[in-house]
């Protein structure tokens, strides 16, 4: 006896490929976009840089000259400025975000969290030329009459750090710049590494606190081994921001070509360089110059960069060791 029930044509899958192929040839074109925008700006920066590059060679780097009207270039200073104010607010700024998201996630009340949290993205939306100025016109001035005479007063005479708190207290400088720059993070930071505690399955934070576990111990042995990865993308999301800032910088570190060990003393960064003088540069040299300071900012991100992904690779892998 045969069945006489109807059957249902299978579904098109030959017919329907084509969507395959279009999404995976779609997201393979604005993947080699990306890679592709940042070649074209690599070959630029190098071309544009091309006579800087032929006079001053590696020496470039090493040289604190900056005589535009001689000729005489160097990188030295922007490099330190860079460096130097990128570090101070990484480390102001990671422990403070570090401490806020870990009280949103875990210590702070439910009626508080919504606020506190909008409160916090809020700094990031305010234009970098608002922290520039606010800290040119109140932060400079409290830093100069209250902050910078006491640090001289108490840490000047300590051996080999006295040095770091040295001259006159000016109110601009690289620790001011640092002490912005730690502002404009922390939202970033804070962010991110919220985002990523509130990921963690509410089931292992619990079993560890049924076991009699800390808060502290929590988050250093069950929080943090599981969001690492988002914990130190948000940390390179921090000080990328921190390496790449212009106005806010340009305000506040004194835009001085000089080099000094004191945090007090003003300097300049490669950024700051490069808003403040690319405009008023006369000269193929001066612009080649200028262009080259560009080139090493995007060479030391690169670093950055790939410093945290060989990071990451070494904690999965220590990870993987240990199991």
């Amino acid at each position: 006896m045969s069945d006489s029930t109807p059957r249902s044509a299978p579904p098109p899958v030959i017919s329907e490929r084509w969507k395959d192929t279009l999404f995976e040839n779609v997201t393979r074109f604005f993947a080699l976009l990306v890679f592709s925008i940042l070649a074209a700006i690599l070959v630029s920066l190098v071309i544009g840089s091309g006579l800087s590059l032929q006079k001053h060679g590696i020496g470039f780097v090493w040289s604190s000259d900056w005589d535009p009207v001689q000729e005489q270039f160097g990188a030295l200073v922007p490099i330190y400025g860079t460096l130097v104010s990128s570090l101070i607010a990484m480390a102001i700024g990671i422990p403070v975000s570090f401490g806020i998201a870990l009280f949103l996630t875990e210590l702070a009340p439910n009626w508080l969290k919504r606020p506190l949290g909008t409160a916090i993205e809020l700094l990031a939306a305010i234009p970098s030329i608002i922290y520039g100025m606010w800290g040119l016109f109140v932060l400079a001035p409290l830093f100069q009459s209250h902050v910078q005479p006491l640090l001289i007063a108490t840490l000047g005479n300590v051996p080999v750090v006295g040095a770091l708190f040295e001259g006159p207290p000016l109110g601009i400088g690289m620790l001011t710049s640092g002490l912005i720059l730690s502002i404009m993070v922390i939202p970033f930071i804070t962010a991110v590494m919220r985002d990523v505690f509130e990921i963690v399955p509410p089931m292992l934070k619990e079993s560890a606190y049924g076991l009699g576990a800390t808060t502290w111990e929590v988050v250093f042995r069950v929080v943090l081994p599981y969001t690492k990865a988002g914990v130190v993308g948000g940390i390179m999301l921090g000080l990328g921001r921190a390496l790449g800032e212009t106005m806010a910088v340009t305000f506040v570190i004194g835009n001085a070509h000089r080099l000094s060990a004191s945090l007090m003393a003003p300097g300049n960064s490669i950024a700051s360089a490069l808003a403040n003088e690319f405009t008023e540069a006369v000269g193929d040299l001066y612009f080649a110059a200028l262009y080259e300071l560009g080139l090493i900012l995007f060479v030391i991100t690169t670093i950055v960069l790939g410093l945290a992904k060989l990071l990451l690779m070494n904690l999965t892998r220590k990870e993987g060791t240990r199991t």
